[in-house]
């Protein structure tokens, strides 16, 4: 004790300034102070923080009182410069930054910082680019796409440096190996601590575009190197810094807003998503905010595959795949028989698919042969540059929440019906911006009114998500779909529904049956809870298929599906939806049904519909 006693006396005192309490109560409640602690409003007054570690904090109730951790702050500003790299200036720069400029603390000690200013300077910020994995269905944590942000040194356009860059993400904390309906069960009730991230660019490209083979779009921001710099001090401040994360709202978009806004004090982003913050709705609000320079594309793997697939007919595609279990055909006669330019062709597409198989596969030594013969024919004869047509932007979509008001018949009843939907896309909402084929549907609530003032829920989706990935010559992918809630299903009576709750799914394949259209077919299967059924949860199987046209006027779907129970029950329908797109937020729907049941009379169904997309 004594030693330390002596050592602390020996060190050199600072005192820290005493600005006046109207002066630290402005500054604590300062936008930027604010943001720099992460703080909101909290629902009965008061503040909180989103940062969920203790450890972030200097003073004991930091997490509730900006002025107490600005306090806190100030002094620890003047602690002894002999600290080190523990220093709080060292552990908190942008802090330090602000509180600086702020009350011109010209006398504040002066420590090293050799860690942070170390990593700072292998960082080199100077500008910042928005990444925006799309969306992929076949991953829970990725179904509603990703946000992330690089980081730039100065030369990154005229010396082609975007590998060198960083990637700054963040992410949901996972220890073990958690299966993917338990992964998605944390992150909507919040299991997963979230942490920011900070690792080279090309990890992150080969992760998003390699192995889950998901397009990459790259928003350049018009940040400067200052801002750049300062978004990347507080970051240093996040390192290993928990959060609570949550999929559909304090998720990877909604943090990466905050550091938005800390680059560039005085843009309001994070206002904009008390609820929810969908990726592609964040994406669209940092374009509308005017932060948006241009706009790259990078095309997945499987994307640059099917496009060179495009050029090849039925037999050709078919020597890629026979090339590909068997590089020894390259020299065959019947191979070499072809004319120059479609065995490049050829060639080109059968290395595509070999990278696309081995993608996230350990290295194996007969793939990689195969691969390297593919090279040095390819090298003889080159294929023309392959062109990838650019997709429309996924923030020109229709916004993530919608909002629905129908009228309609069942049977010789008349009802409104009024819907909400907190995201996303189903099979025949407005299509730009949305790959055909796929539905993700979370928490849709549907109260129907019918004549004589008598309401009724006609539905609850928890979730429902499709997806119909249409099959080929070279990739085979299962469709399937995933959903459960409460429904509205044919009752005893031939004027009554009876309100079920249901969990079922389905697999199957989707083919392309034109540029516009596919056709799928599914078995299914239904666990079903039946207030007019004996057993408490009655299991059927059946079938779900149908066909999807992207028209002129919109989306058309037509759909037939049946359930087989084990109690003999037998219920079919017969649908038909046709989605005109009045305008990107906008759509009408008509919709006709038929319903068959062993409970009652065949009933008929009519509805118009108004879609509002509206976050």
């Amino acid at each position: 004790m004594f030693p330390a006693l002596a050592m602390s006396l020996a060190l050199p005192l600072y005192a820290a300034p005493q600005p006046s309490t109207e002066r630290l109560h402005a500054l604590a409640n300062d936008s930027y102070w604010l943001s720099l602690g992460h703080y909101e409003r909290g629902k009965l007054g008061g503040w909180r923080s989103y940062v969920d570690d203790p450890a972030f904090f200097l003073a004991a109730d930091g997490a509730s009182d900006p002025a107490a951790e600005l306090s806190a702050t100030l002094n620890a500003l003047y602690k002894p410069a002999e600290l080190g790299d523990q220093h709080p200036q060292c552990v908190y720069p942008a802090r330090t930054r602000w509180l600086r400029a702020q009350l011109q603390l010209n006398d504040l000690p002066q420590p090293t910082c050799s860690e942070y200013r170390g990593w700072f300077k292998e960082i080199q910020p100077h500008s910042t680019v928005l990444v925006f994995p799309a969306a992929y269905l076949n991953s829970p944590s990725s179904m509603f796409g990703h946000t992330l942000l690089r980081i730039d040194q100065a030369d990154v356009d005229t010396n082609s440096t975007a590998l060198l860059s960083y990637a700054l993400n963040f992410g949901a904390y996972i220890e073990g190996m958690d299966n993917s309906l338990l992964y998605a069960w944390k992150g909507l009730v919040g299991g997963y601590p979230g942490l920011f991230s900070l690792v080279p660019y090309r990890e992150k490209l080969a992760e998003y575009s390699r192995l889950e083979n998901r397009d990459l779009w790259e928003y350049r921001l018009n940040l400067s190197s200052a801002e750049t710099e300062r978004m990347v001090e507080h970051v240093w401040e996040l390192k290993q810094v928990r959060f609570d994360y949550y999929f559909f709202d304090e998720n990877c978009s909604y943090r990466l807003l905050e550091l938005l806004e800390i680059a560039r004090p005085g843009i309001e982003l994070t206002e904009q998503f008390p609820l929810t913050a969908i990726p592609t709705d964040t994406v669209r609000a940092v374009q509308q905010a005017g932060l948006v320079e241009r706009i790259d594309y990078r095309p997945s793997r499987e994307r640059e595959l099917l496009g060179r697939a495009d050029d090849l007919d039925s037999a050709e595609q078919d020597w890629v795949n026979r090339i590909a279990a068997d590089e020894q055909l390259l020299n065959s006669a019947e191979f070499q028989a072809l004319p120059a330019p479609r065995r490049a062709l050829i060639q080109d597409a059968t290395y595509r698919l070999l990278r696309y198989q081995a993608a996230g596969e350990a290295r194996d030594s007969a793939q990689a042969k195969r691969s390297f013969t593919l090279l040095q024919a390819i090298n003889r004869n080159p294929p023309p540059q392959l062109e990838i047509p650019r997709p429309d932007l996924p923030q020109d979509g229709h916004q993530s929440r919608t909002w629905q008001l129908g009228a309609g018949t069942h049977e010789d009843r008349a009802f409104a019906e009024y819907g909400l939907r907190m995201a996303y896309h189903d099979l025949t909402d407005n299509a730009e911006g949305f790959p055909l084929g796929a539905q993700i549907e979370i928490l849709q609530l549907k109260l129907r009114q019918y004549e004589g003032n008598h309401w009724q829920v006609q539905q609850l989706d928890l979730a429902n998500i499709r997806s119909l990935t249409p099959r080929g010559q070279l990739l085979k992918p299962w469709s399937w779909q995933v959903g459960g809630g409460l429904q509205r299903v044919p009752g005893e009576s031939d004027d009554d529904e009876t309100l079920v709750s249901h969990f079922n799914g389905g697999v199957g394949g989707t083919w392309q049956l034109g540029d516009d259209s596919l056709g799928f077919a599914l078995a299914t299967a239904r666990l079903e809870h039946h207030e007019d059924f004996a057993s408490f949860i009655s299991p059927a199987l059946g079938f779900d298929t149908g066909l999807l046209w992207r028209n002129p006027l919109g989306n058309l779907s037509l759909e037939a599906k049946g359930d087989y129970f084990h109690n003999g029950e037998v219920r079919r329908s017969l649908s038909l939806n046709q989605q005109w797109e009045l305008s990107t937020n906008l759509g009408l729907r008509l919709s006709a049904q038929r319903q068959f049941s062993q409970l009652s009379s065949p009933q008929n169904e009519v509805m118009l519909e108004l879609k509002w997309y509206h976050y």
